[in-house]
């Protein structure tokens, strides 16, 4: 496969950092400081590798549309993470204006068609902004993600199936965390989602699949590649099944007024059962391993890494200070954008 050259590597590191870091500081005003955000926070540690490395192809005139967990896309392509916090604290400085919160994330300037609590919901999305990619003829394309549990949705089916007729420019990324909530891929085997790997889905639609290793970005960025440069060609879409692993819960849920909320620092290991899992998921995490690769093979030194680590937690903390500093909306402000 072709390597992204040592500055582009660089930047992939980057980006997971960012993503890394700015979820750490939503788990922790989640759970230190209960009540400061409101509703869900649902996060993706685990699957930076997955979403830096797909994201790698993006151009100016694509778009990307995701899940719930939809924290680290919209980073990776290069929206403001104040305006982000903001938006997760439910605040009117935030992306938008505080009324979407952490599950409804947009900037459709970047190119990030928003996301929705609705398991399966952005990929007839991602097919309709596909289509109109394809009458525009700019050899734009449509990055859509969604998890594992989404290919059991009957908008699944309908869609590839439609996308490979009309040959539309969309990768569909399944990101297979192993878990639908608590549900594991093994029981999902005997119950719900047949077929292993899930990309073997993609014969039904006559279009291509591949499983990749989603901790490695590089892979990822391979086999993403491939998938959009056949997209721009015109030659329809590809399913591309990227394997990560959720390192955490699978969501946090707002406490009663008066009841404390404390989640457990690994609370994967409460959920899931199987400590030996986790903590093999833990030894694979893919952003200090993505950094010890860059500086053995001496792409980037260990002093520049920590440099950028630095960097990055200064901003995510600026992001903080900014969110909780932005008023909220008022009241009125529920029925702005509404429309009959």
């Amino acid at each position: 496969m072709s390597v992204p050259n040592a500055q582009r590597q660089i930047d992939m590191l980057t980006k997971m950092l960012r993503i890394r870091e700015f979820e750490e500081r939503v788990k922790r005003t989640f759970t230190d400081h209960p009540g400061v955000i409101r509703g869900h926070t649902h996060l993706a540690d685990g699957a930076e590798a997955s979403i830096v490395g797909s994201l790698s192809h993006f151009k100016k005139g694509d778009a990307a549309l995701a899940t719930y967990r939809c924290h680290g896309y919209p980073i990776a392509l290069g929206t403001d993470t104040k305006a982000m916090m903001a938006e997760i604290l439910g605040r009117v400085d935030g992306l938008c204006k505080g009324l979407g919160g952490s599950m409804h994330l947009t900037d459709v300037k970047k190119g990030f068609l928003g996301t929705s609590g609705i398991v399966g919901a952005g990929i007839p999305h991602a097919a309709g902004a596909a289509w109109a990619a394809q009458i525009r003829k700019k050899r734009e394309v449509v990055f859509c993600f969604f998890g594992d549990g989404a290919s059991k949705q009957g908008a699944f089916a309908e869609t590839l199936n439609i996308a490979s007729l009309w040959k539309l420019p969309v990768i569909f990324v399944m990101e297979n965390n192993g878990y639908n909530v608590v549900t594991t891929s093994a029981q999902e085997d005997a119950n719900a989602a047949a077929g292993q790997p899930l990309s073997i889905k993609a014969k039904s639609f006559a279009m291509p699949g591949v499983t990749v290793d989603g901790t490695d970005p590089l892979a990822v960025a391979a086999a993403v590649g491939k998938a959009v440069r056949r997209a721009r060609r015109g030659d329809g879409p590809t399913l591309v099944e990227s394997k990560v692993y959720r390192l955490s819960a699978h969501g946090n849920i707002i406490a009663p007024p008066g009841v404390p909320l404390h989640y457990p620092e690994h609370e994967a290991i409460t959920v899931f059962g199987k400590r030996e899992e986790y903590e093999a998921a833990l030894r694979g995490d893919p952003v200090p391993r993505f950094r010890g690769i860059l500086v053995q093979n001496g792409t980037l030194t260990a002093a520049a890494a920590d440099a950028i680590t630095q960097k990055v937690v200064a901003e995510m903390e600026a992001a903080v200070k900014f969110a909780v500093a932005s008023p909220y909306p008022k009241l009125e402000s529920a029925l702005d954008h509404v429309y009959a």
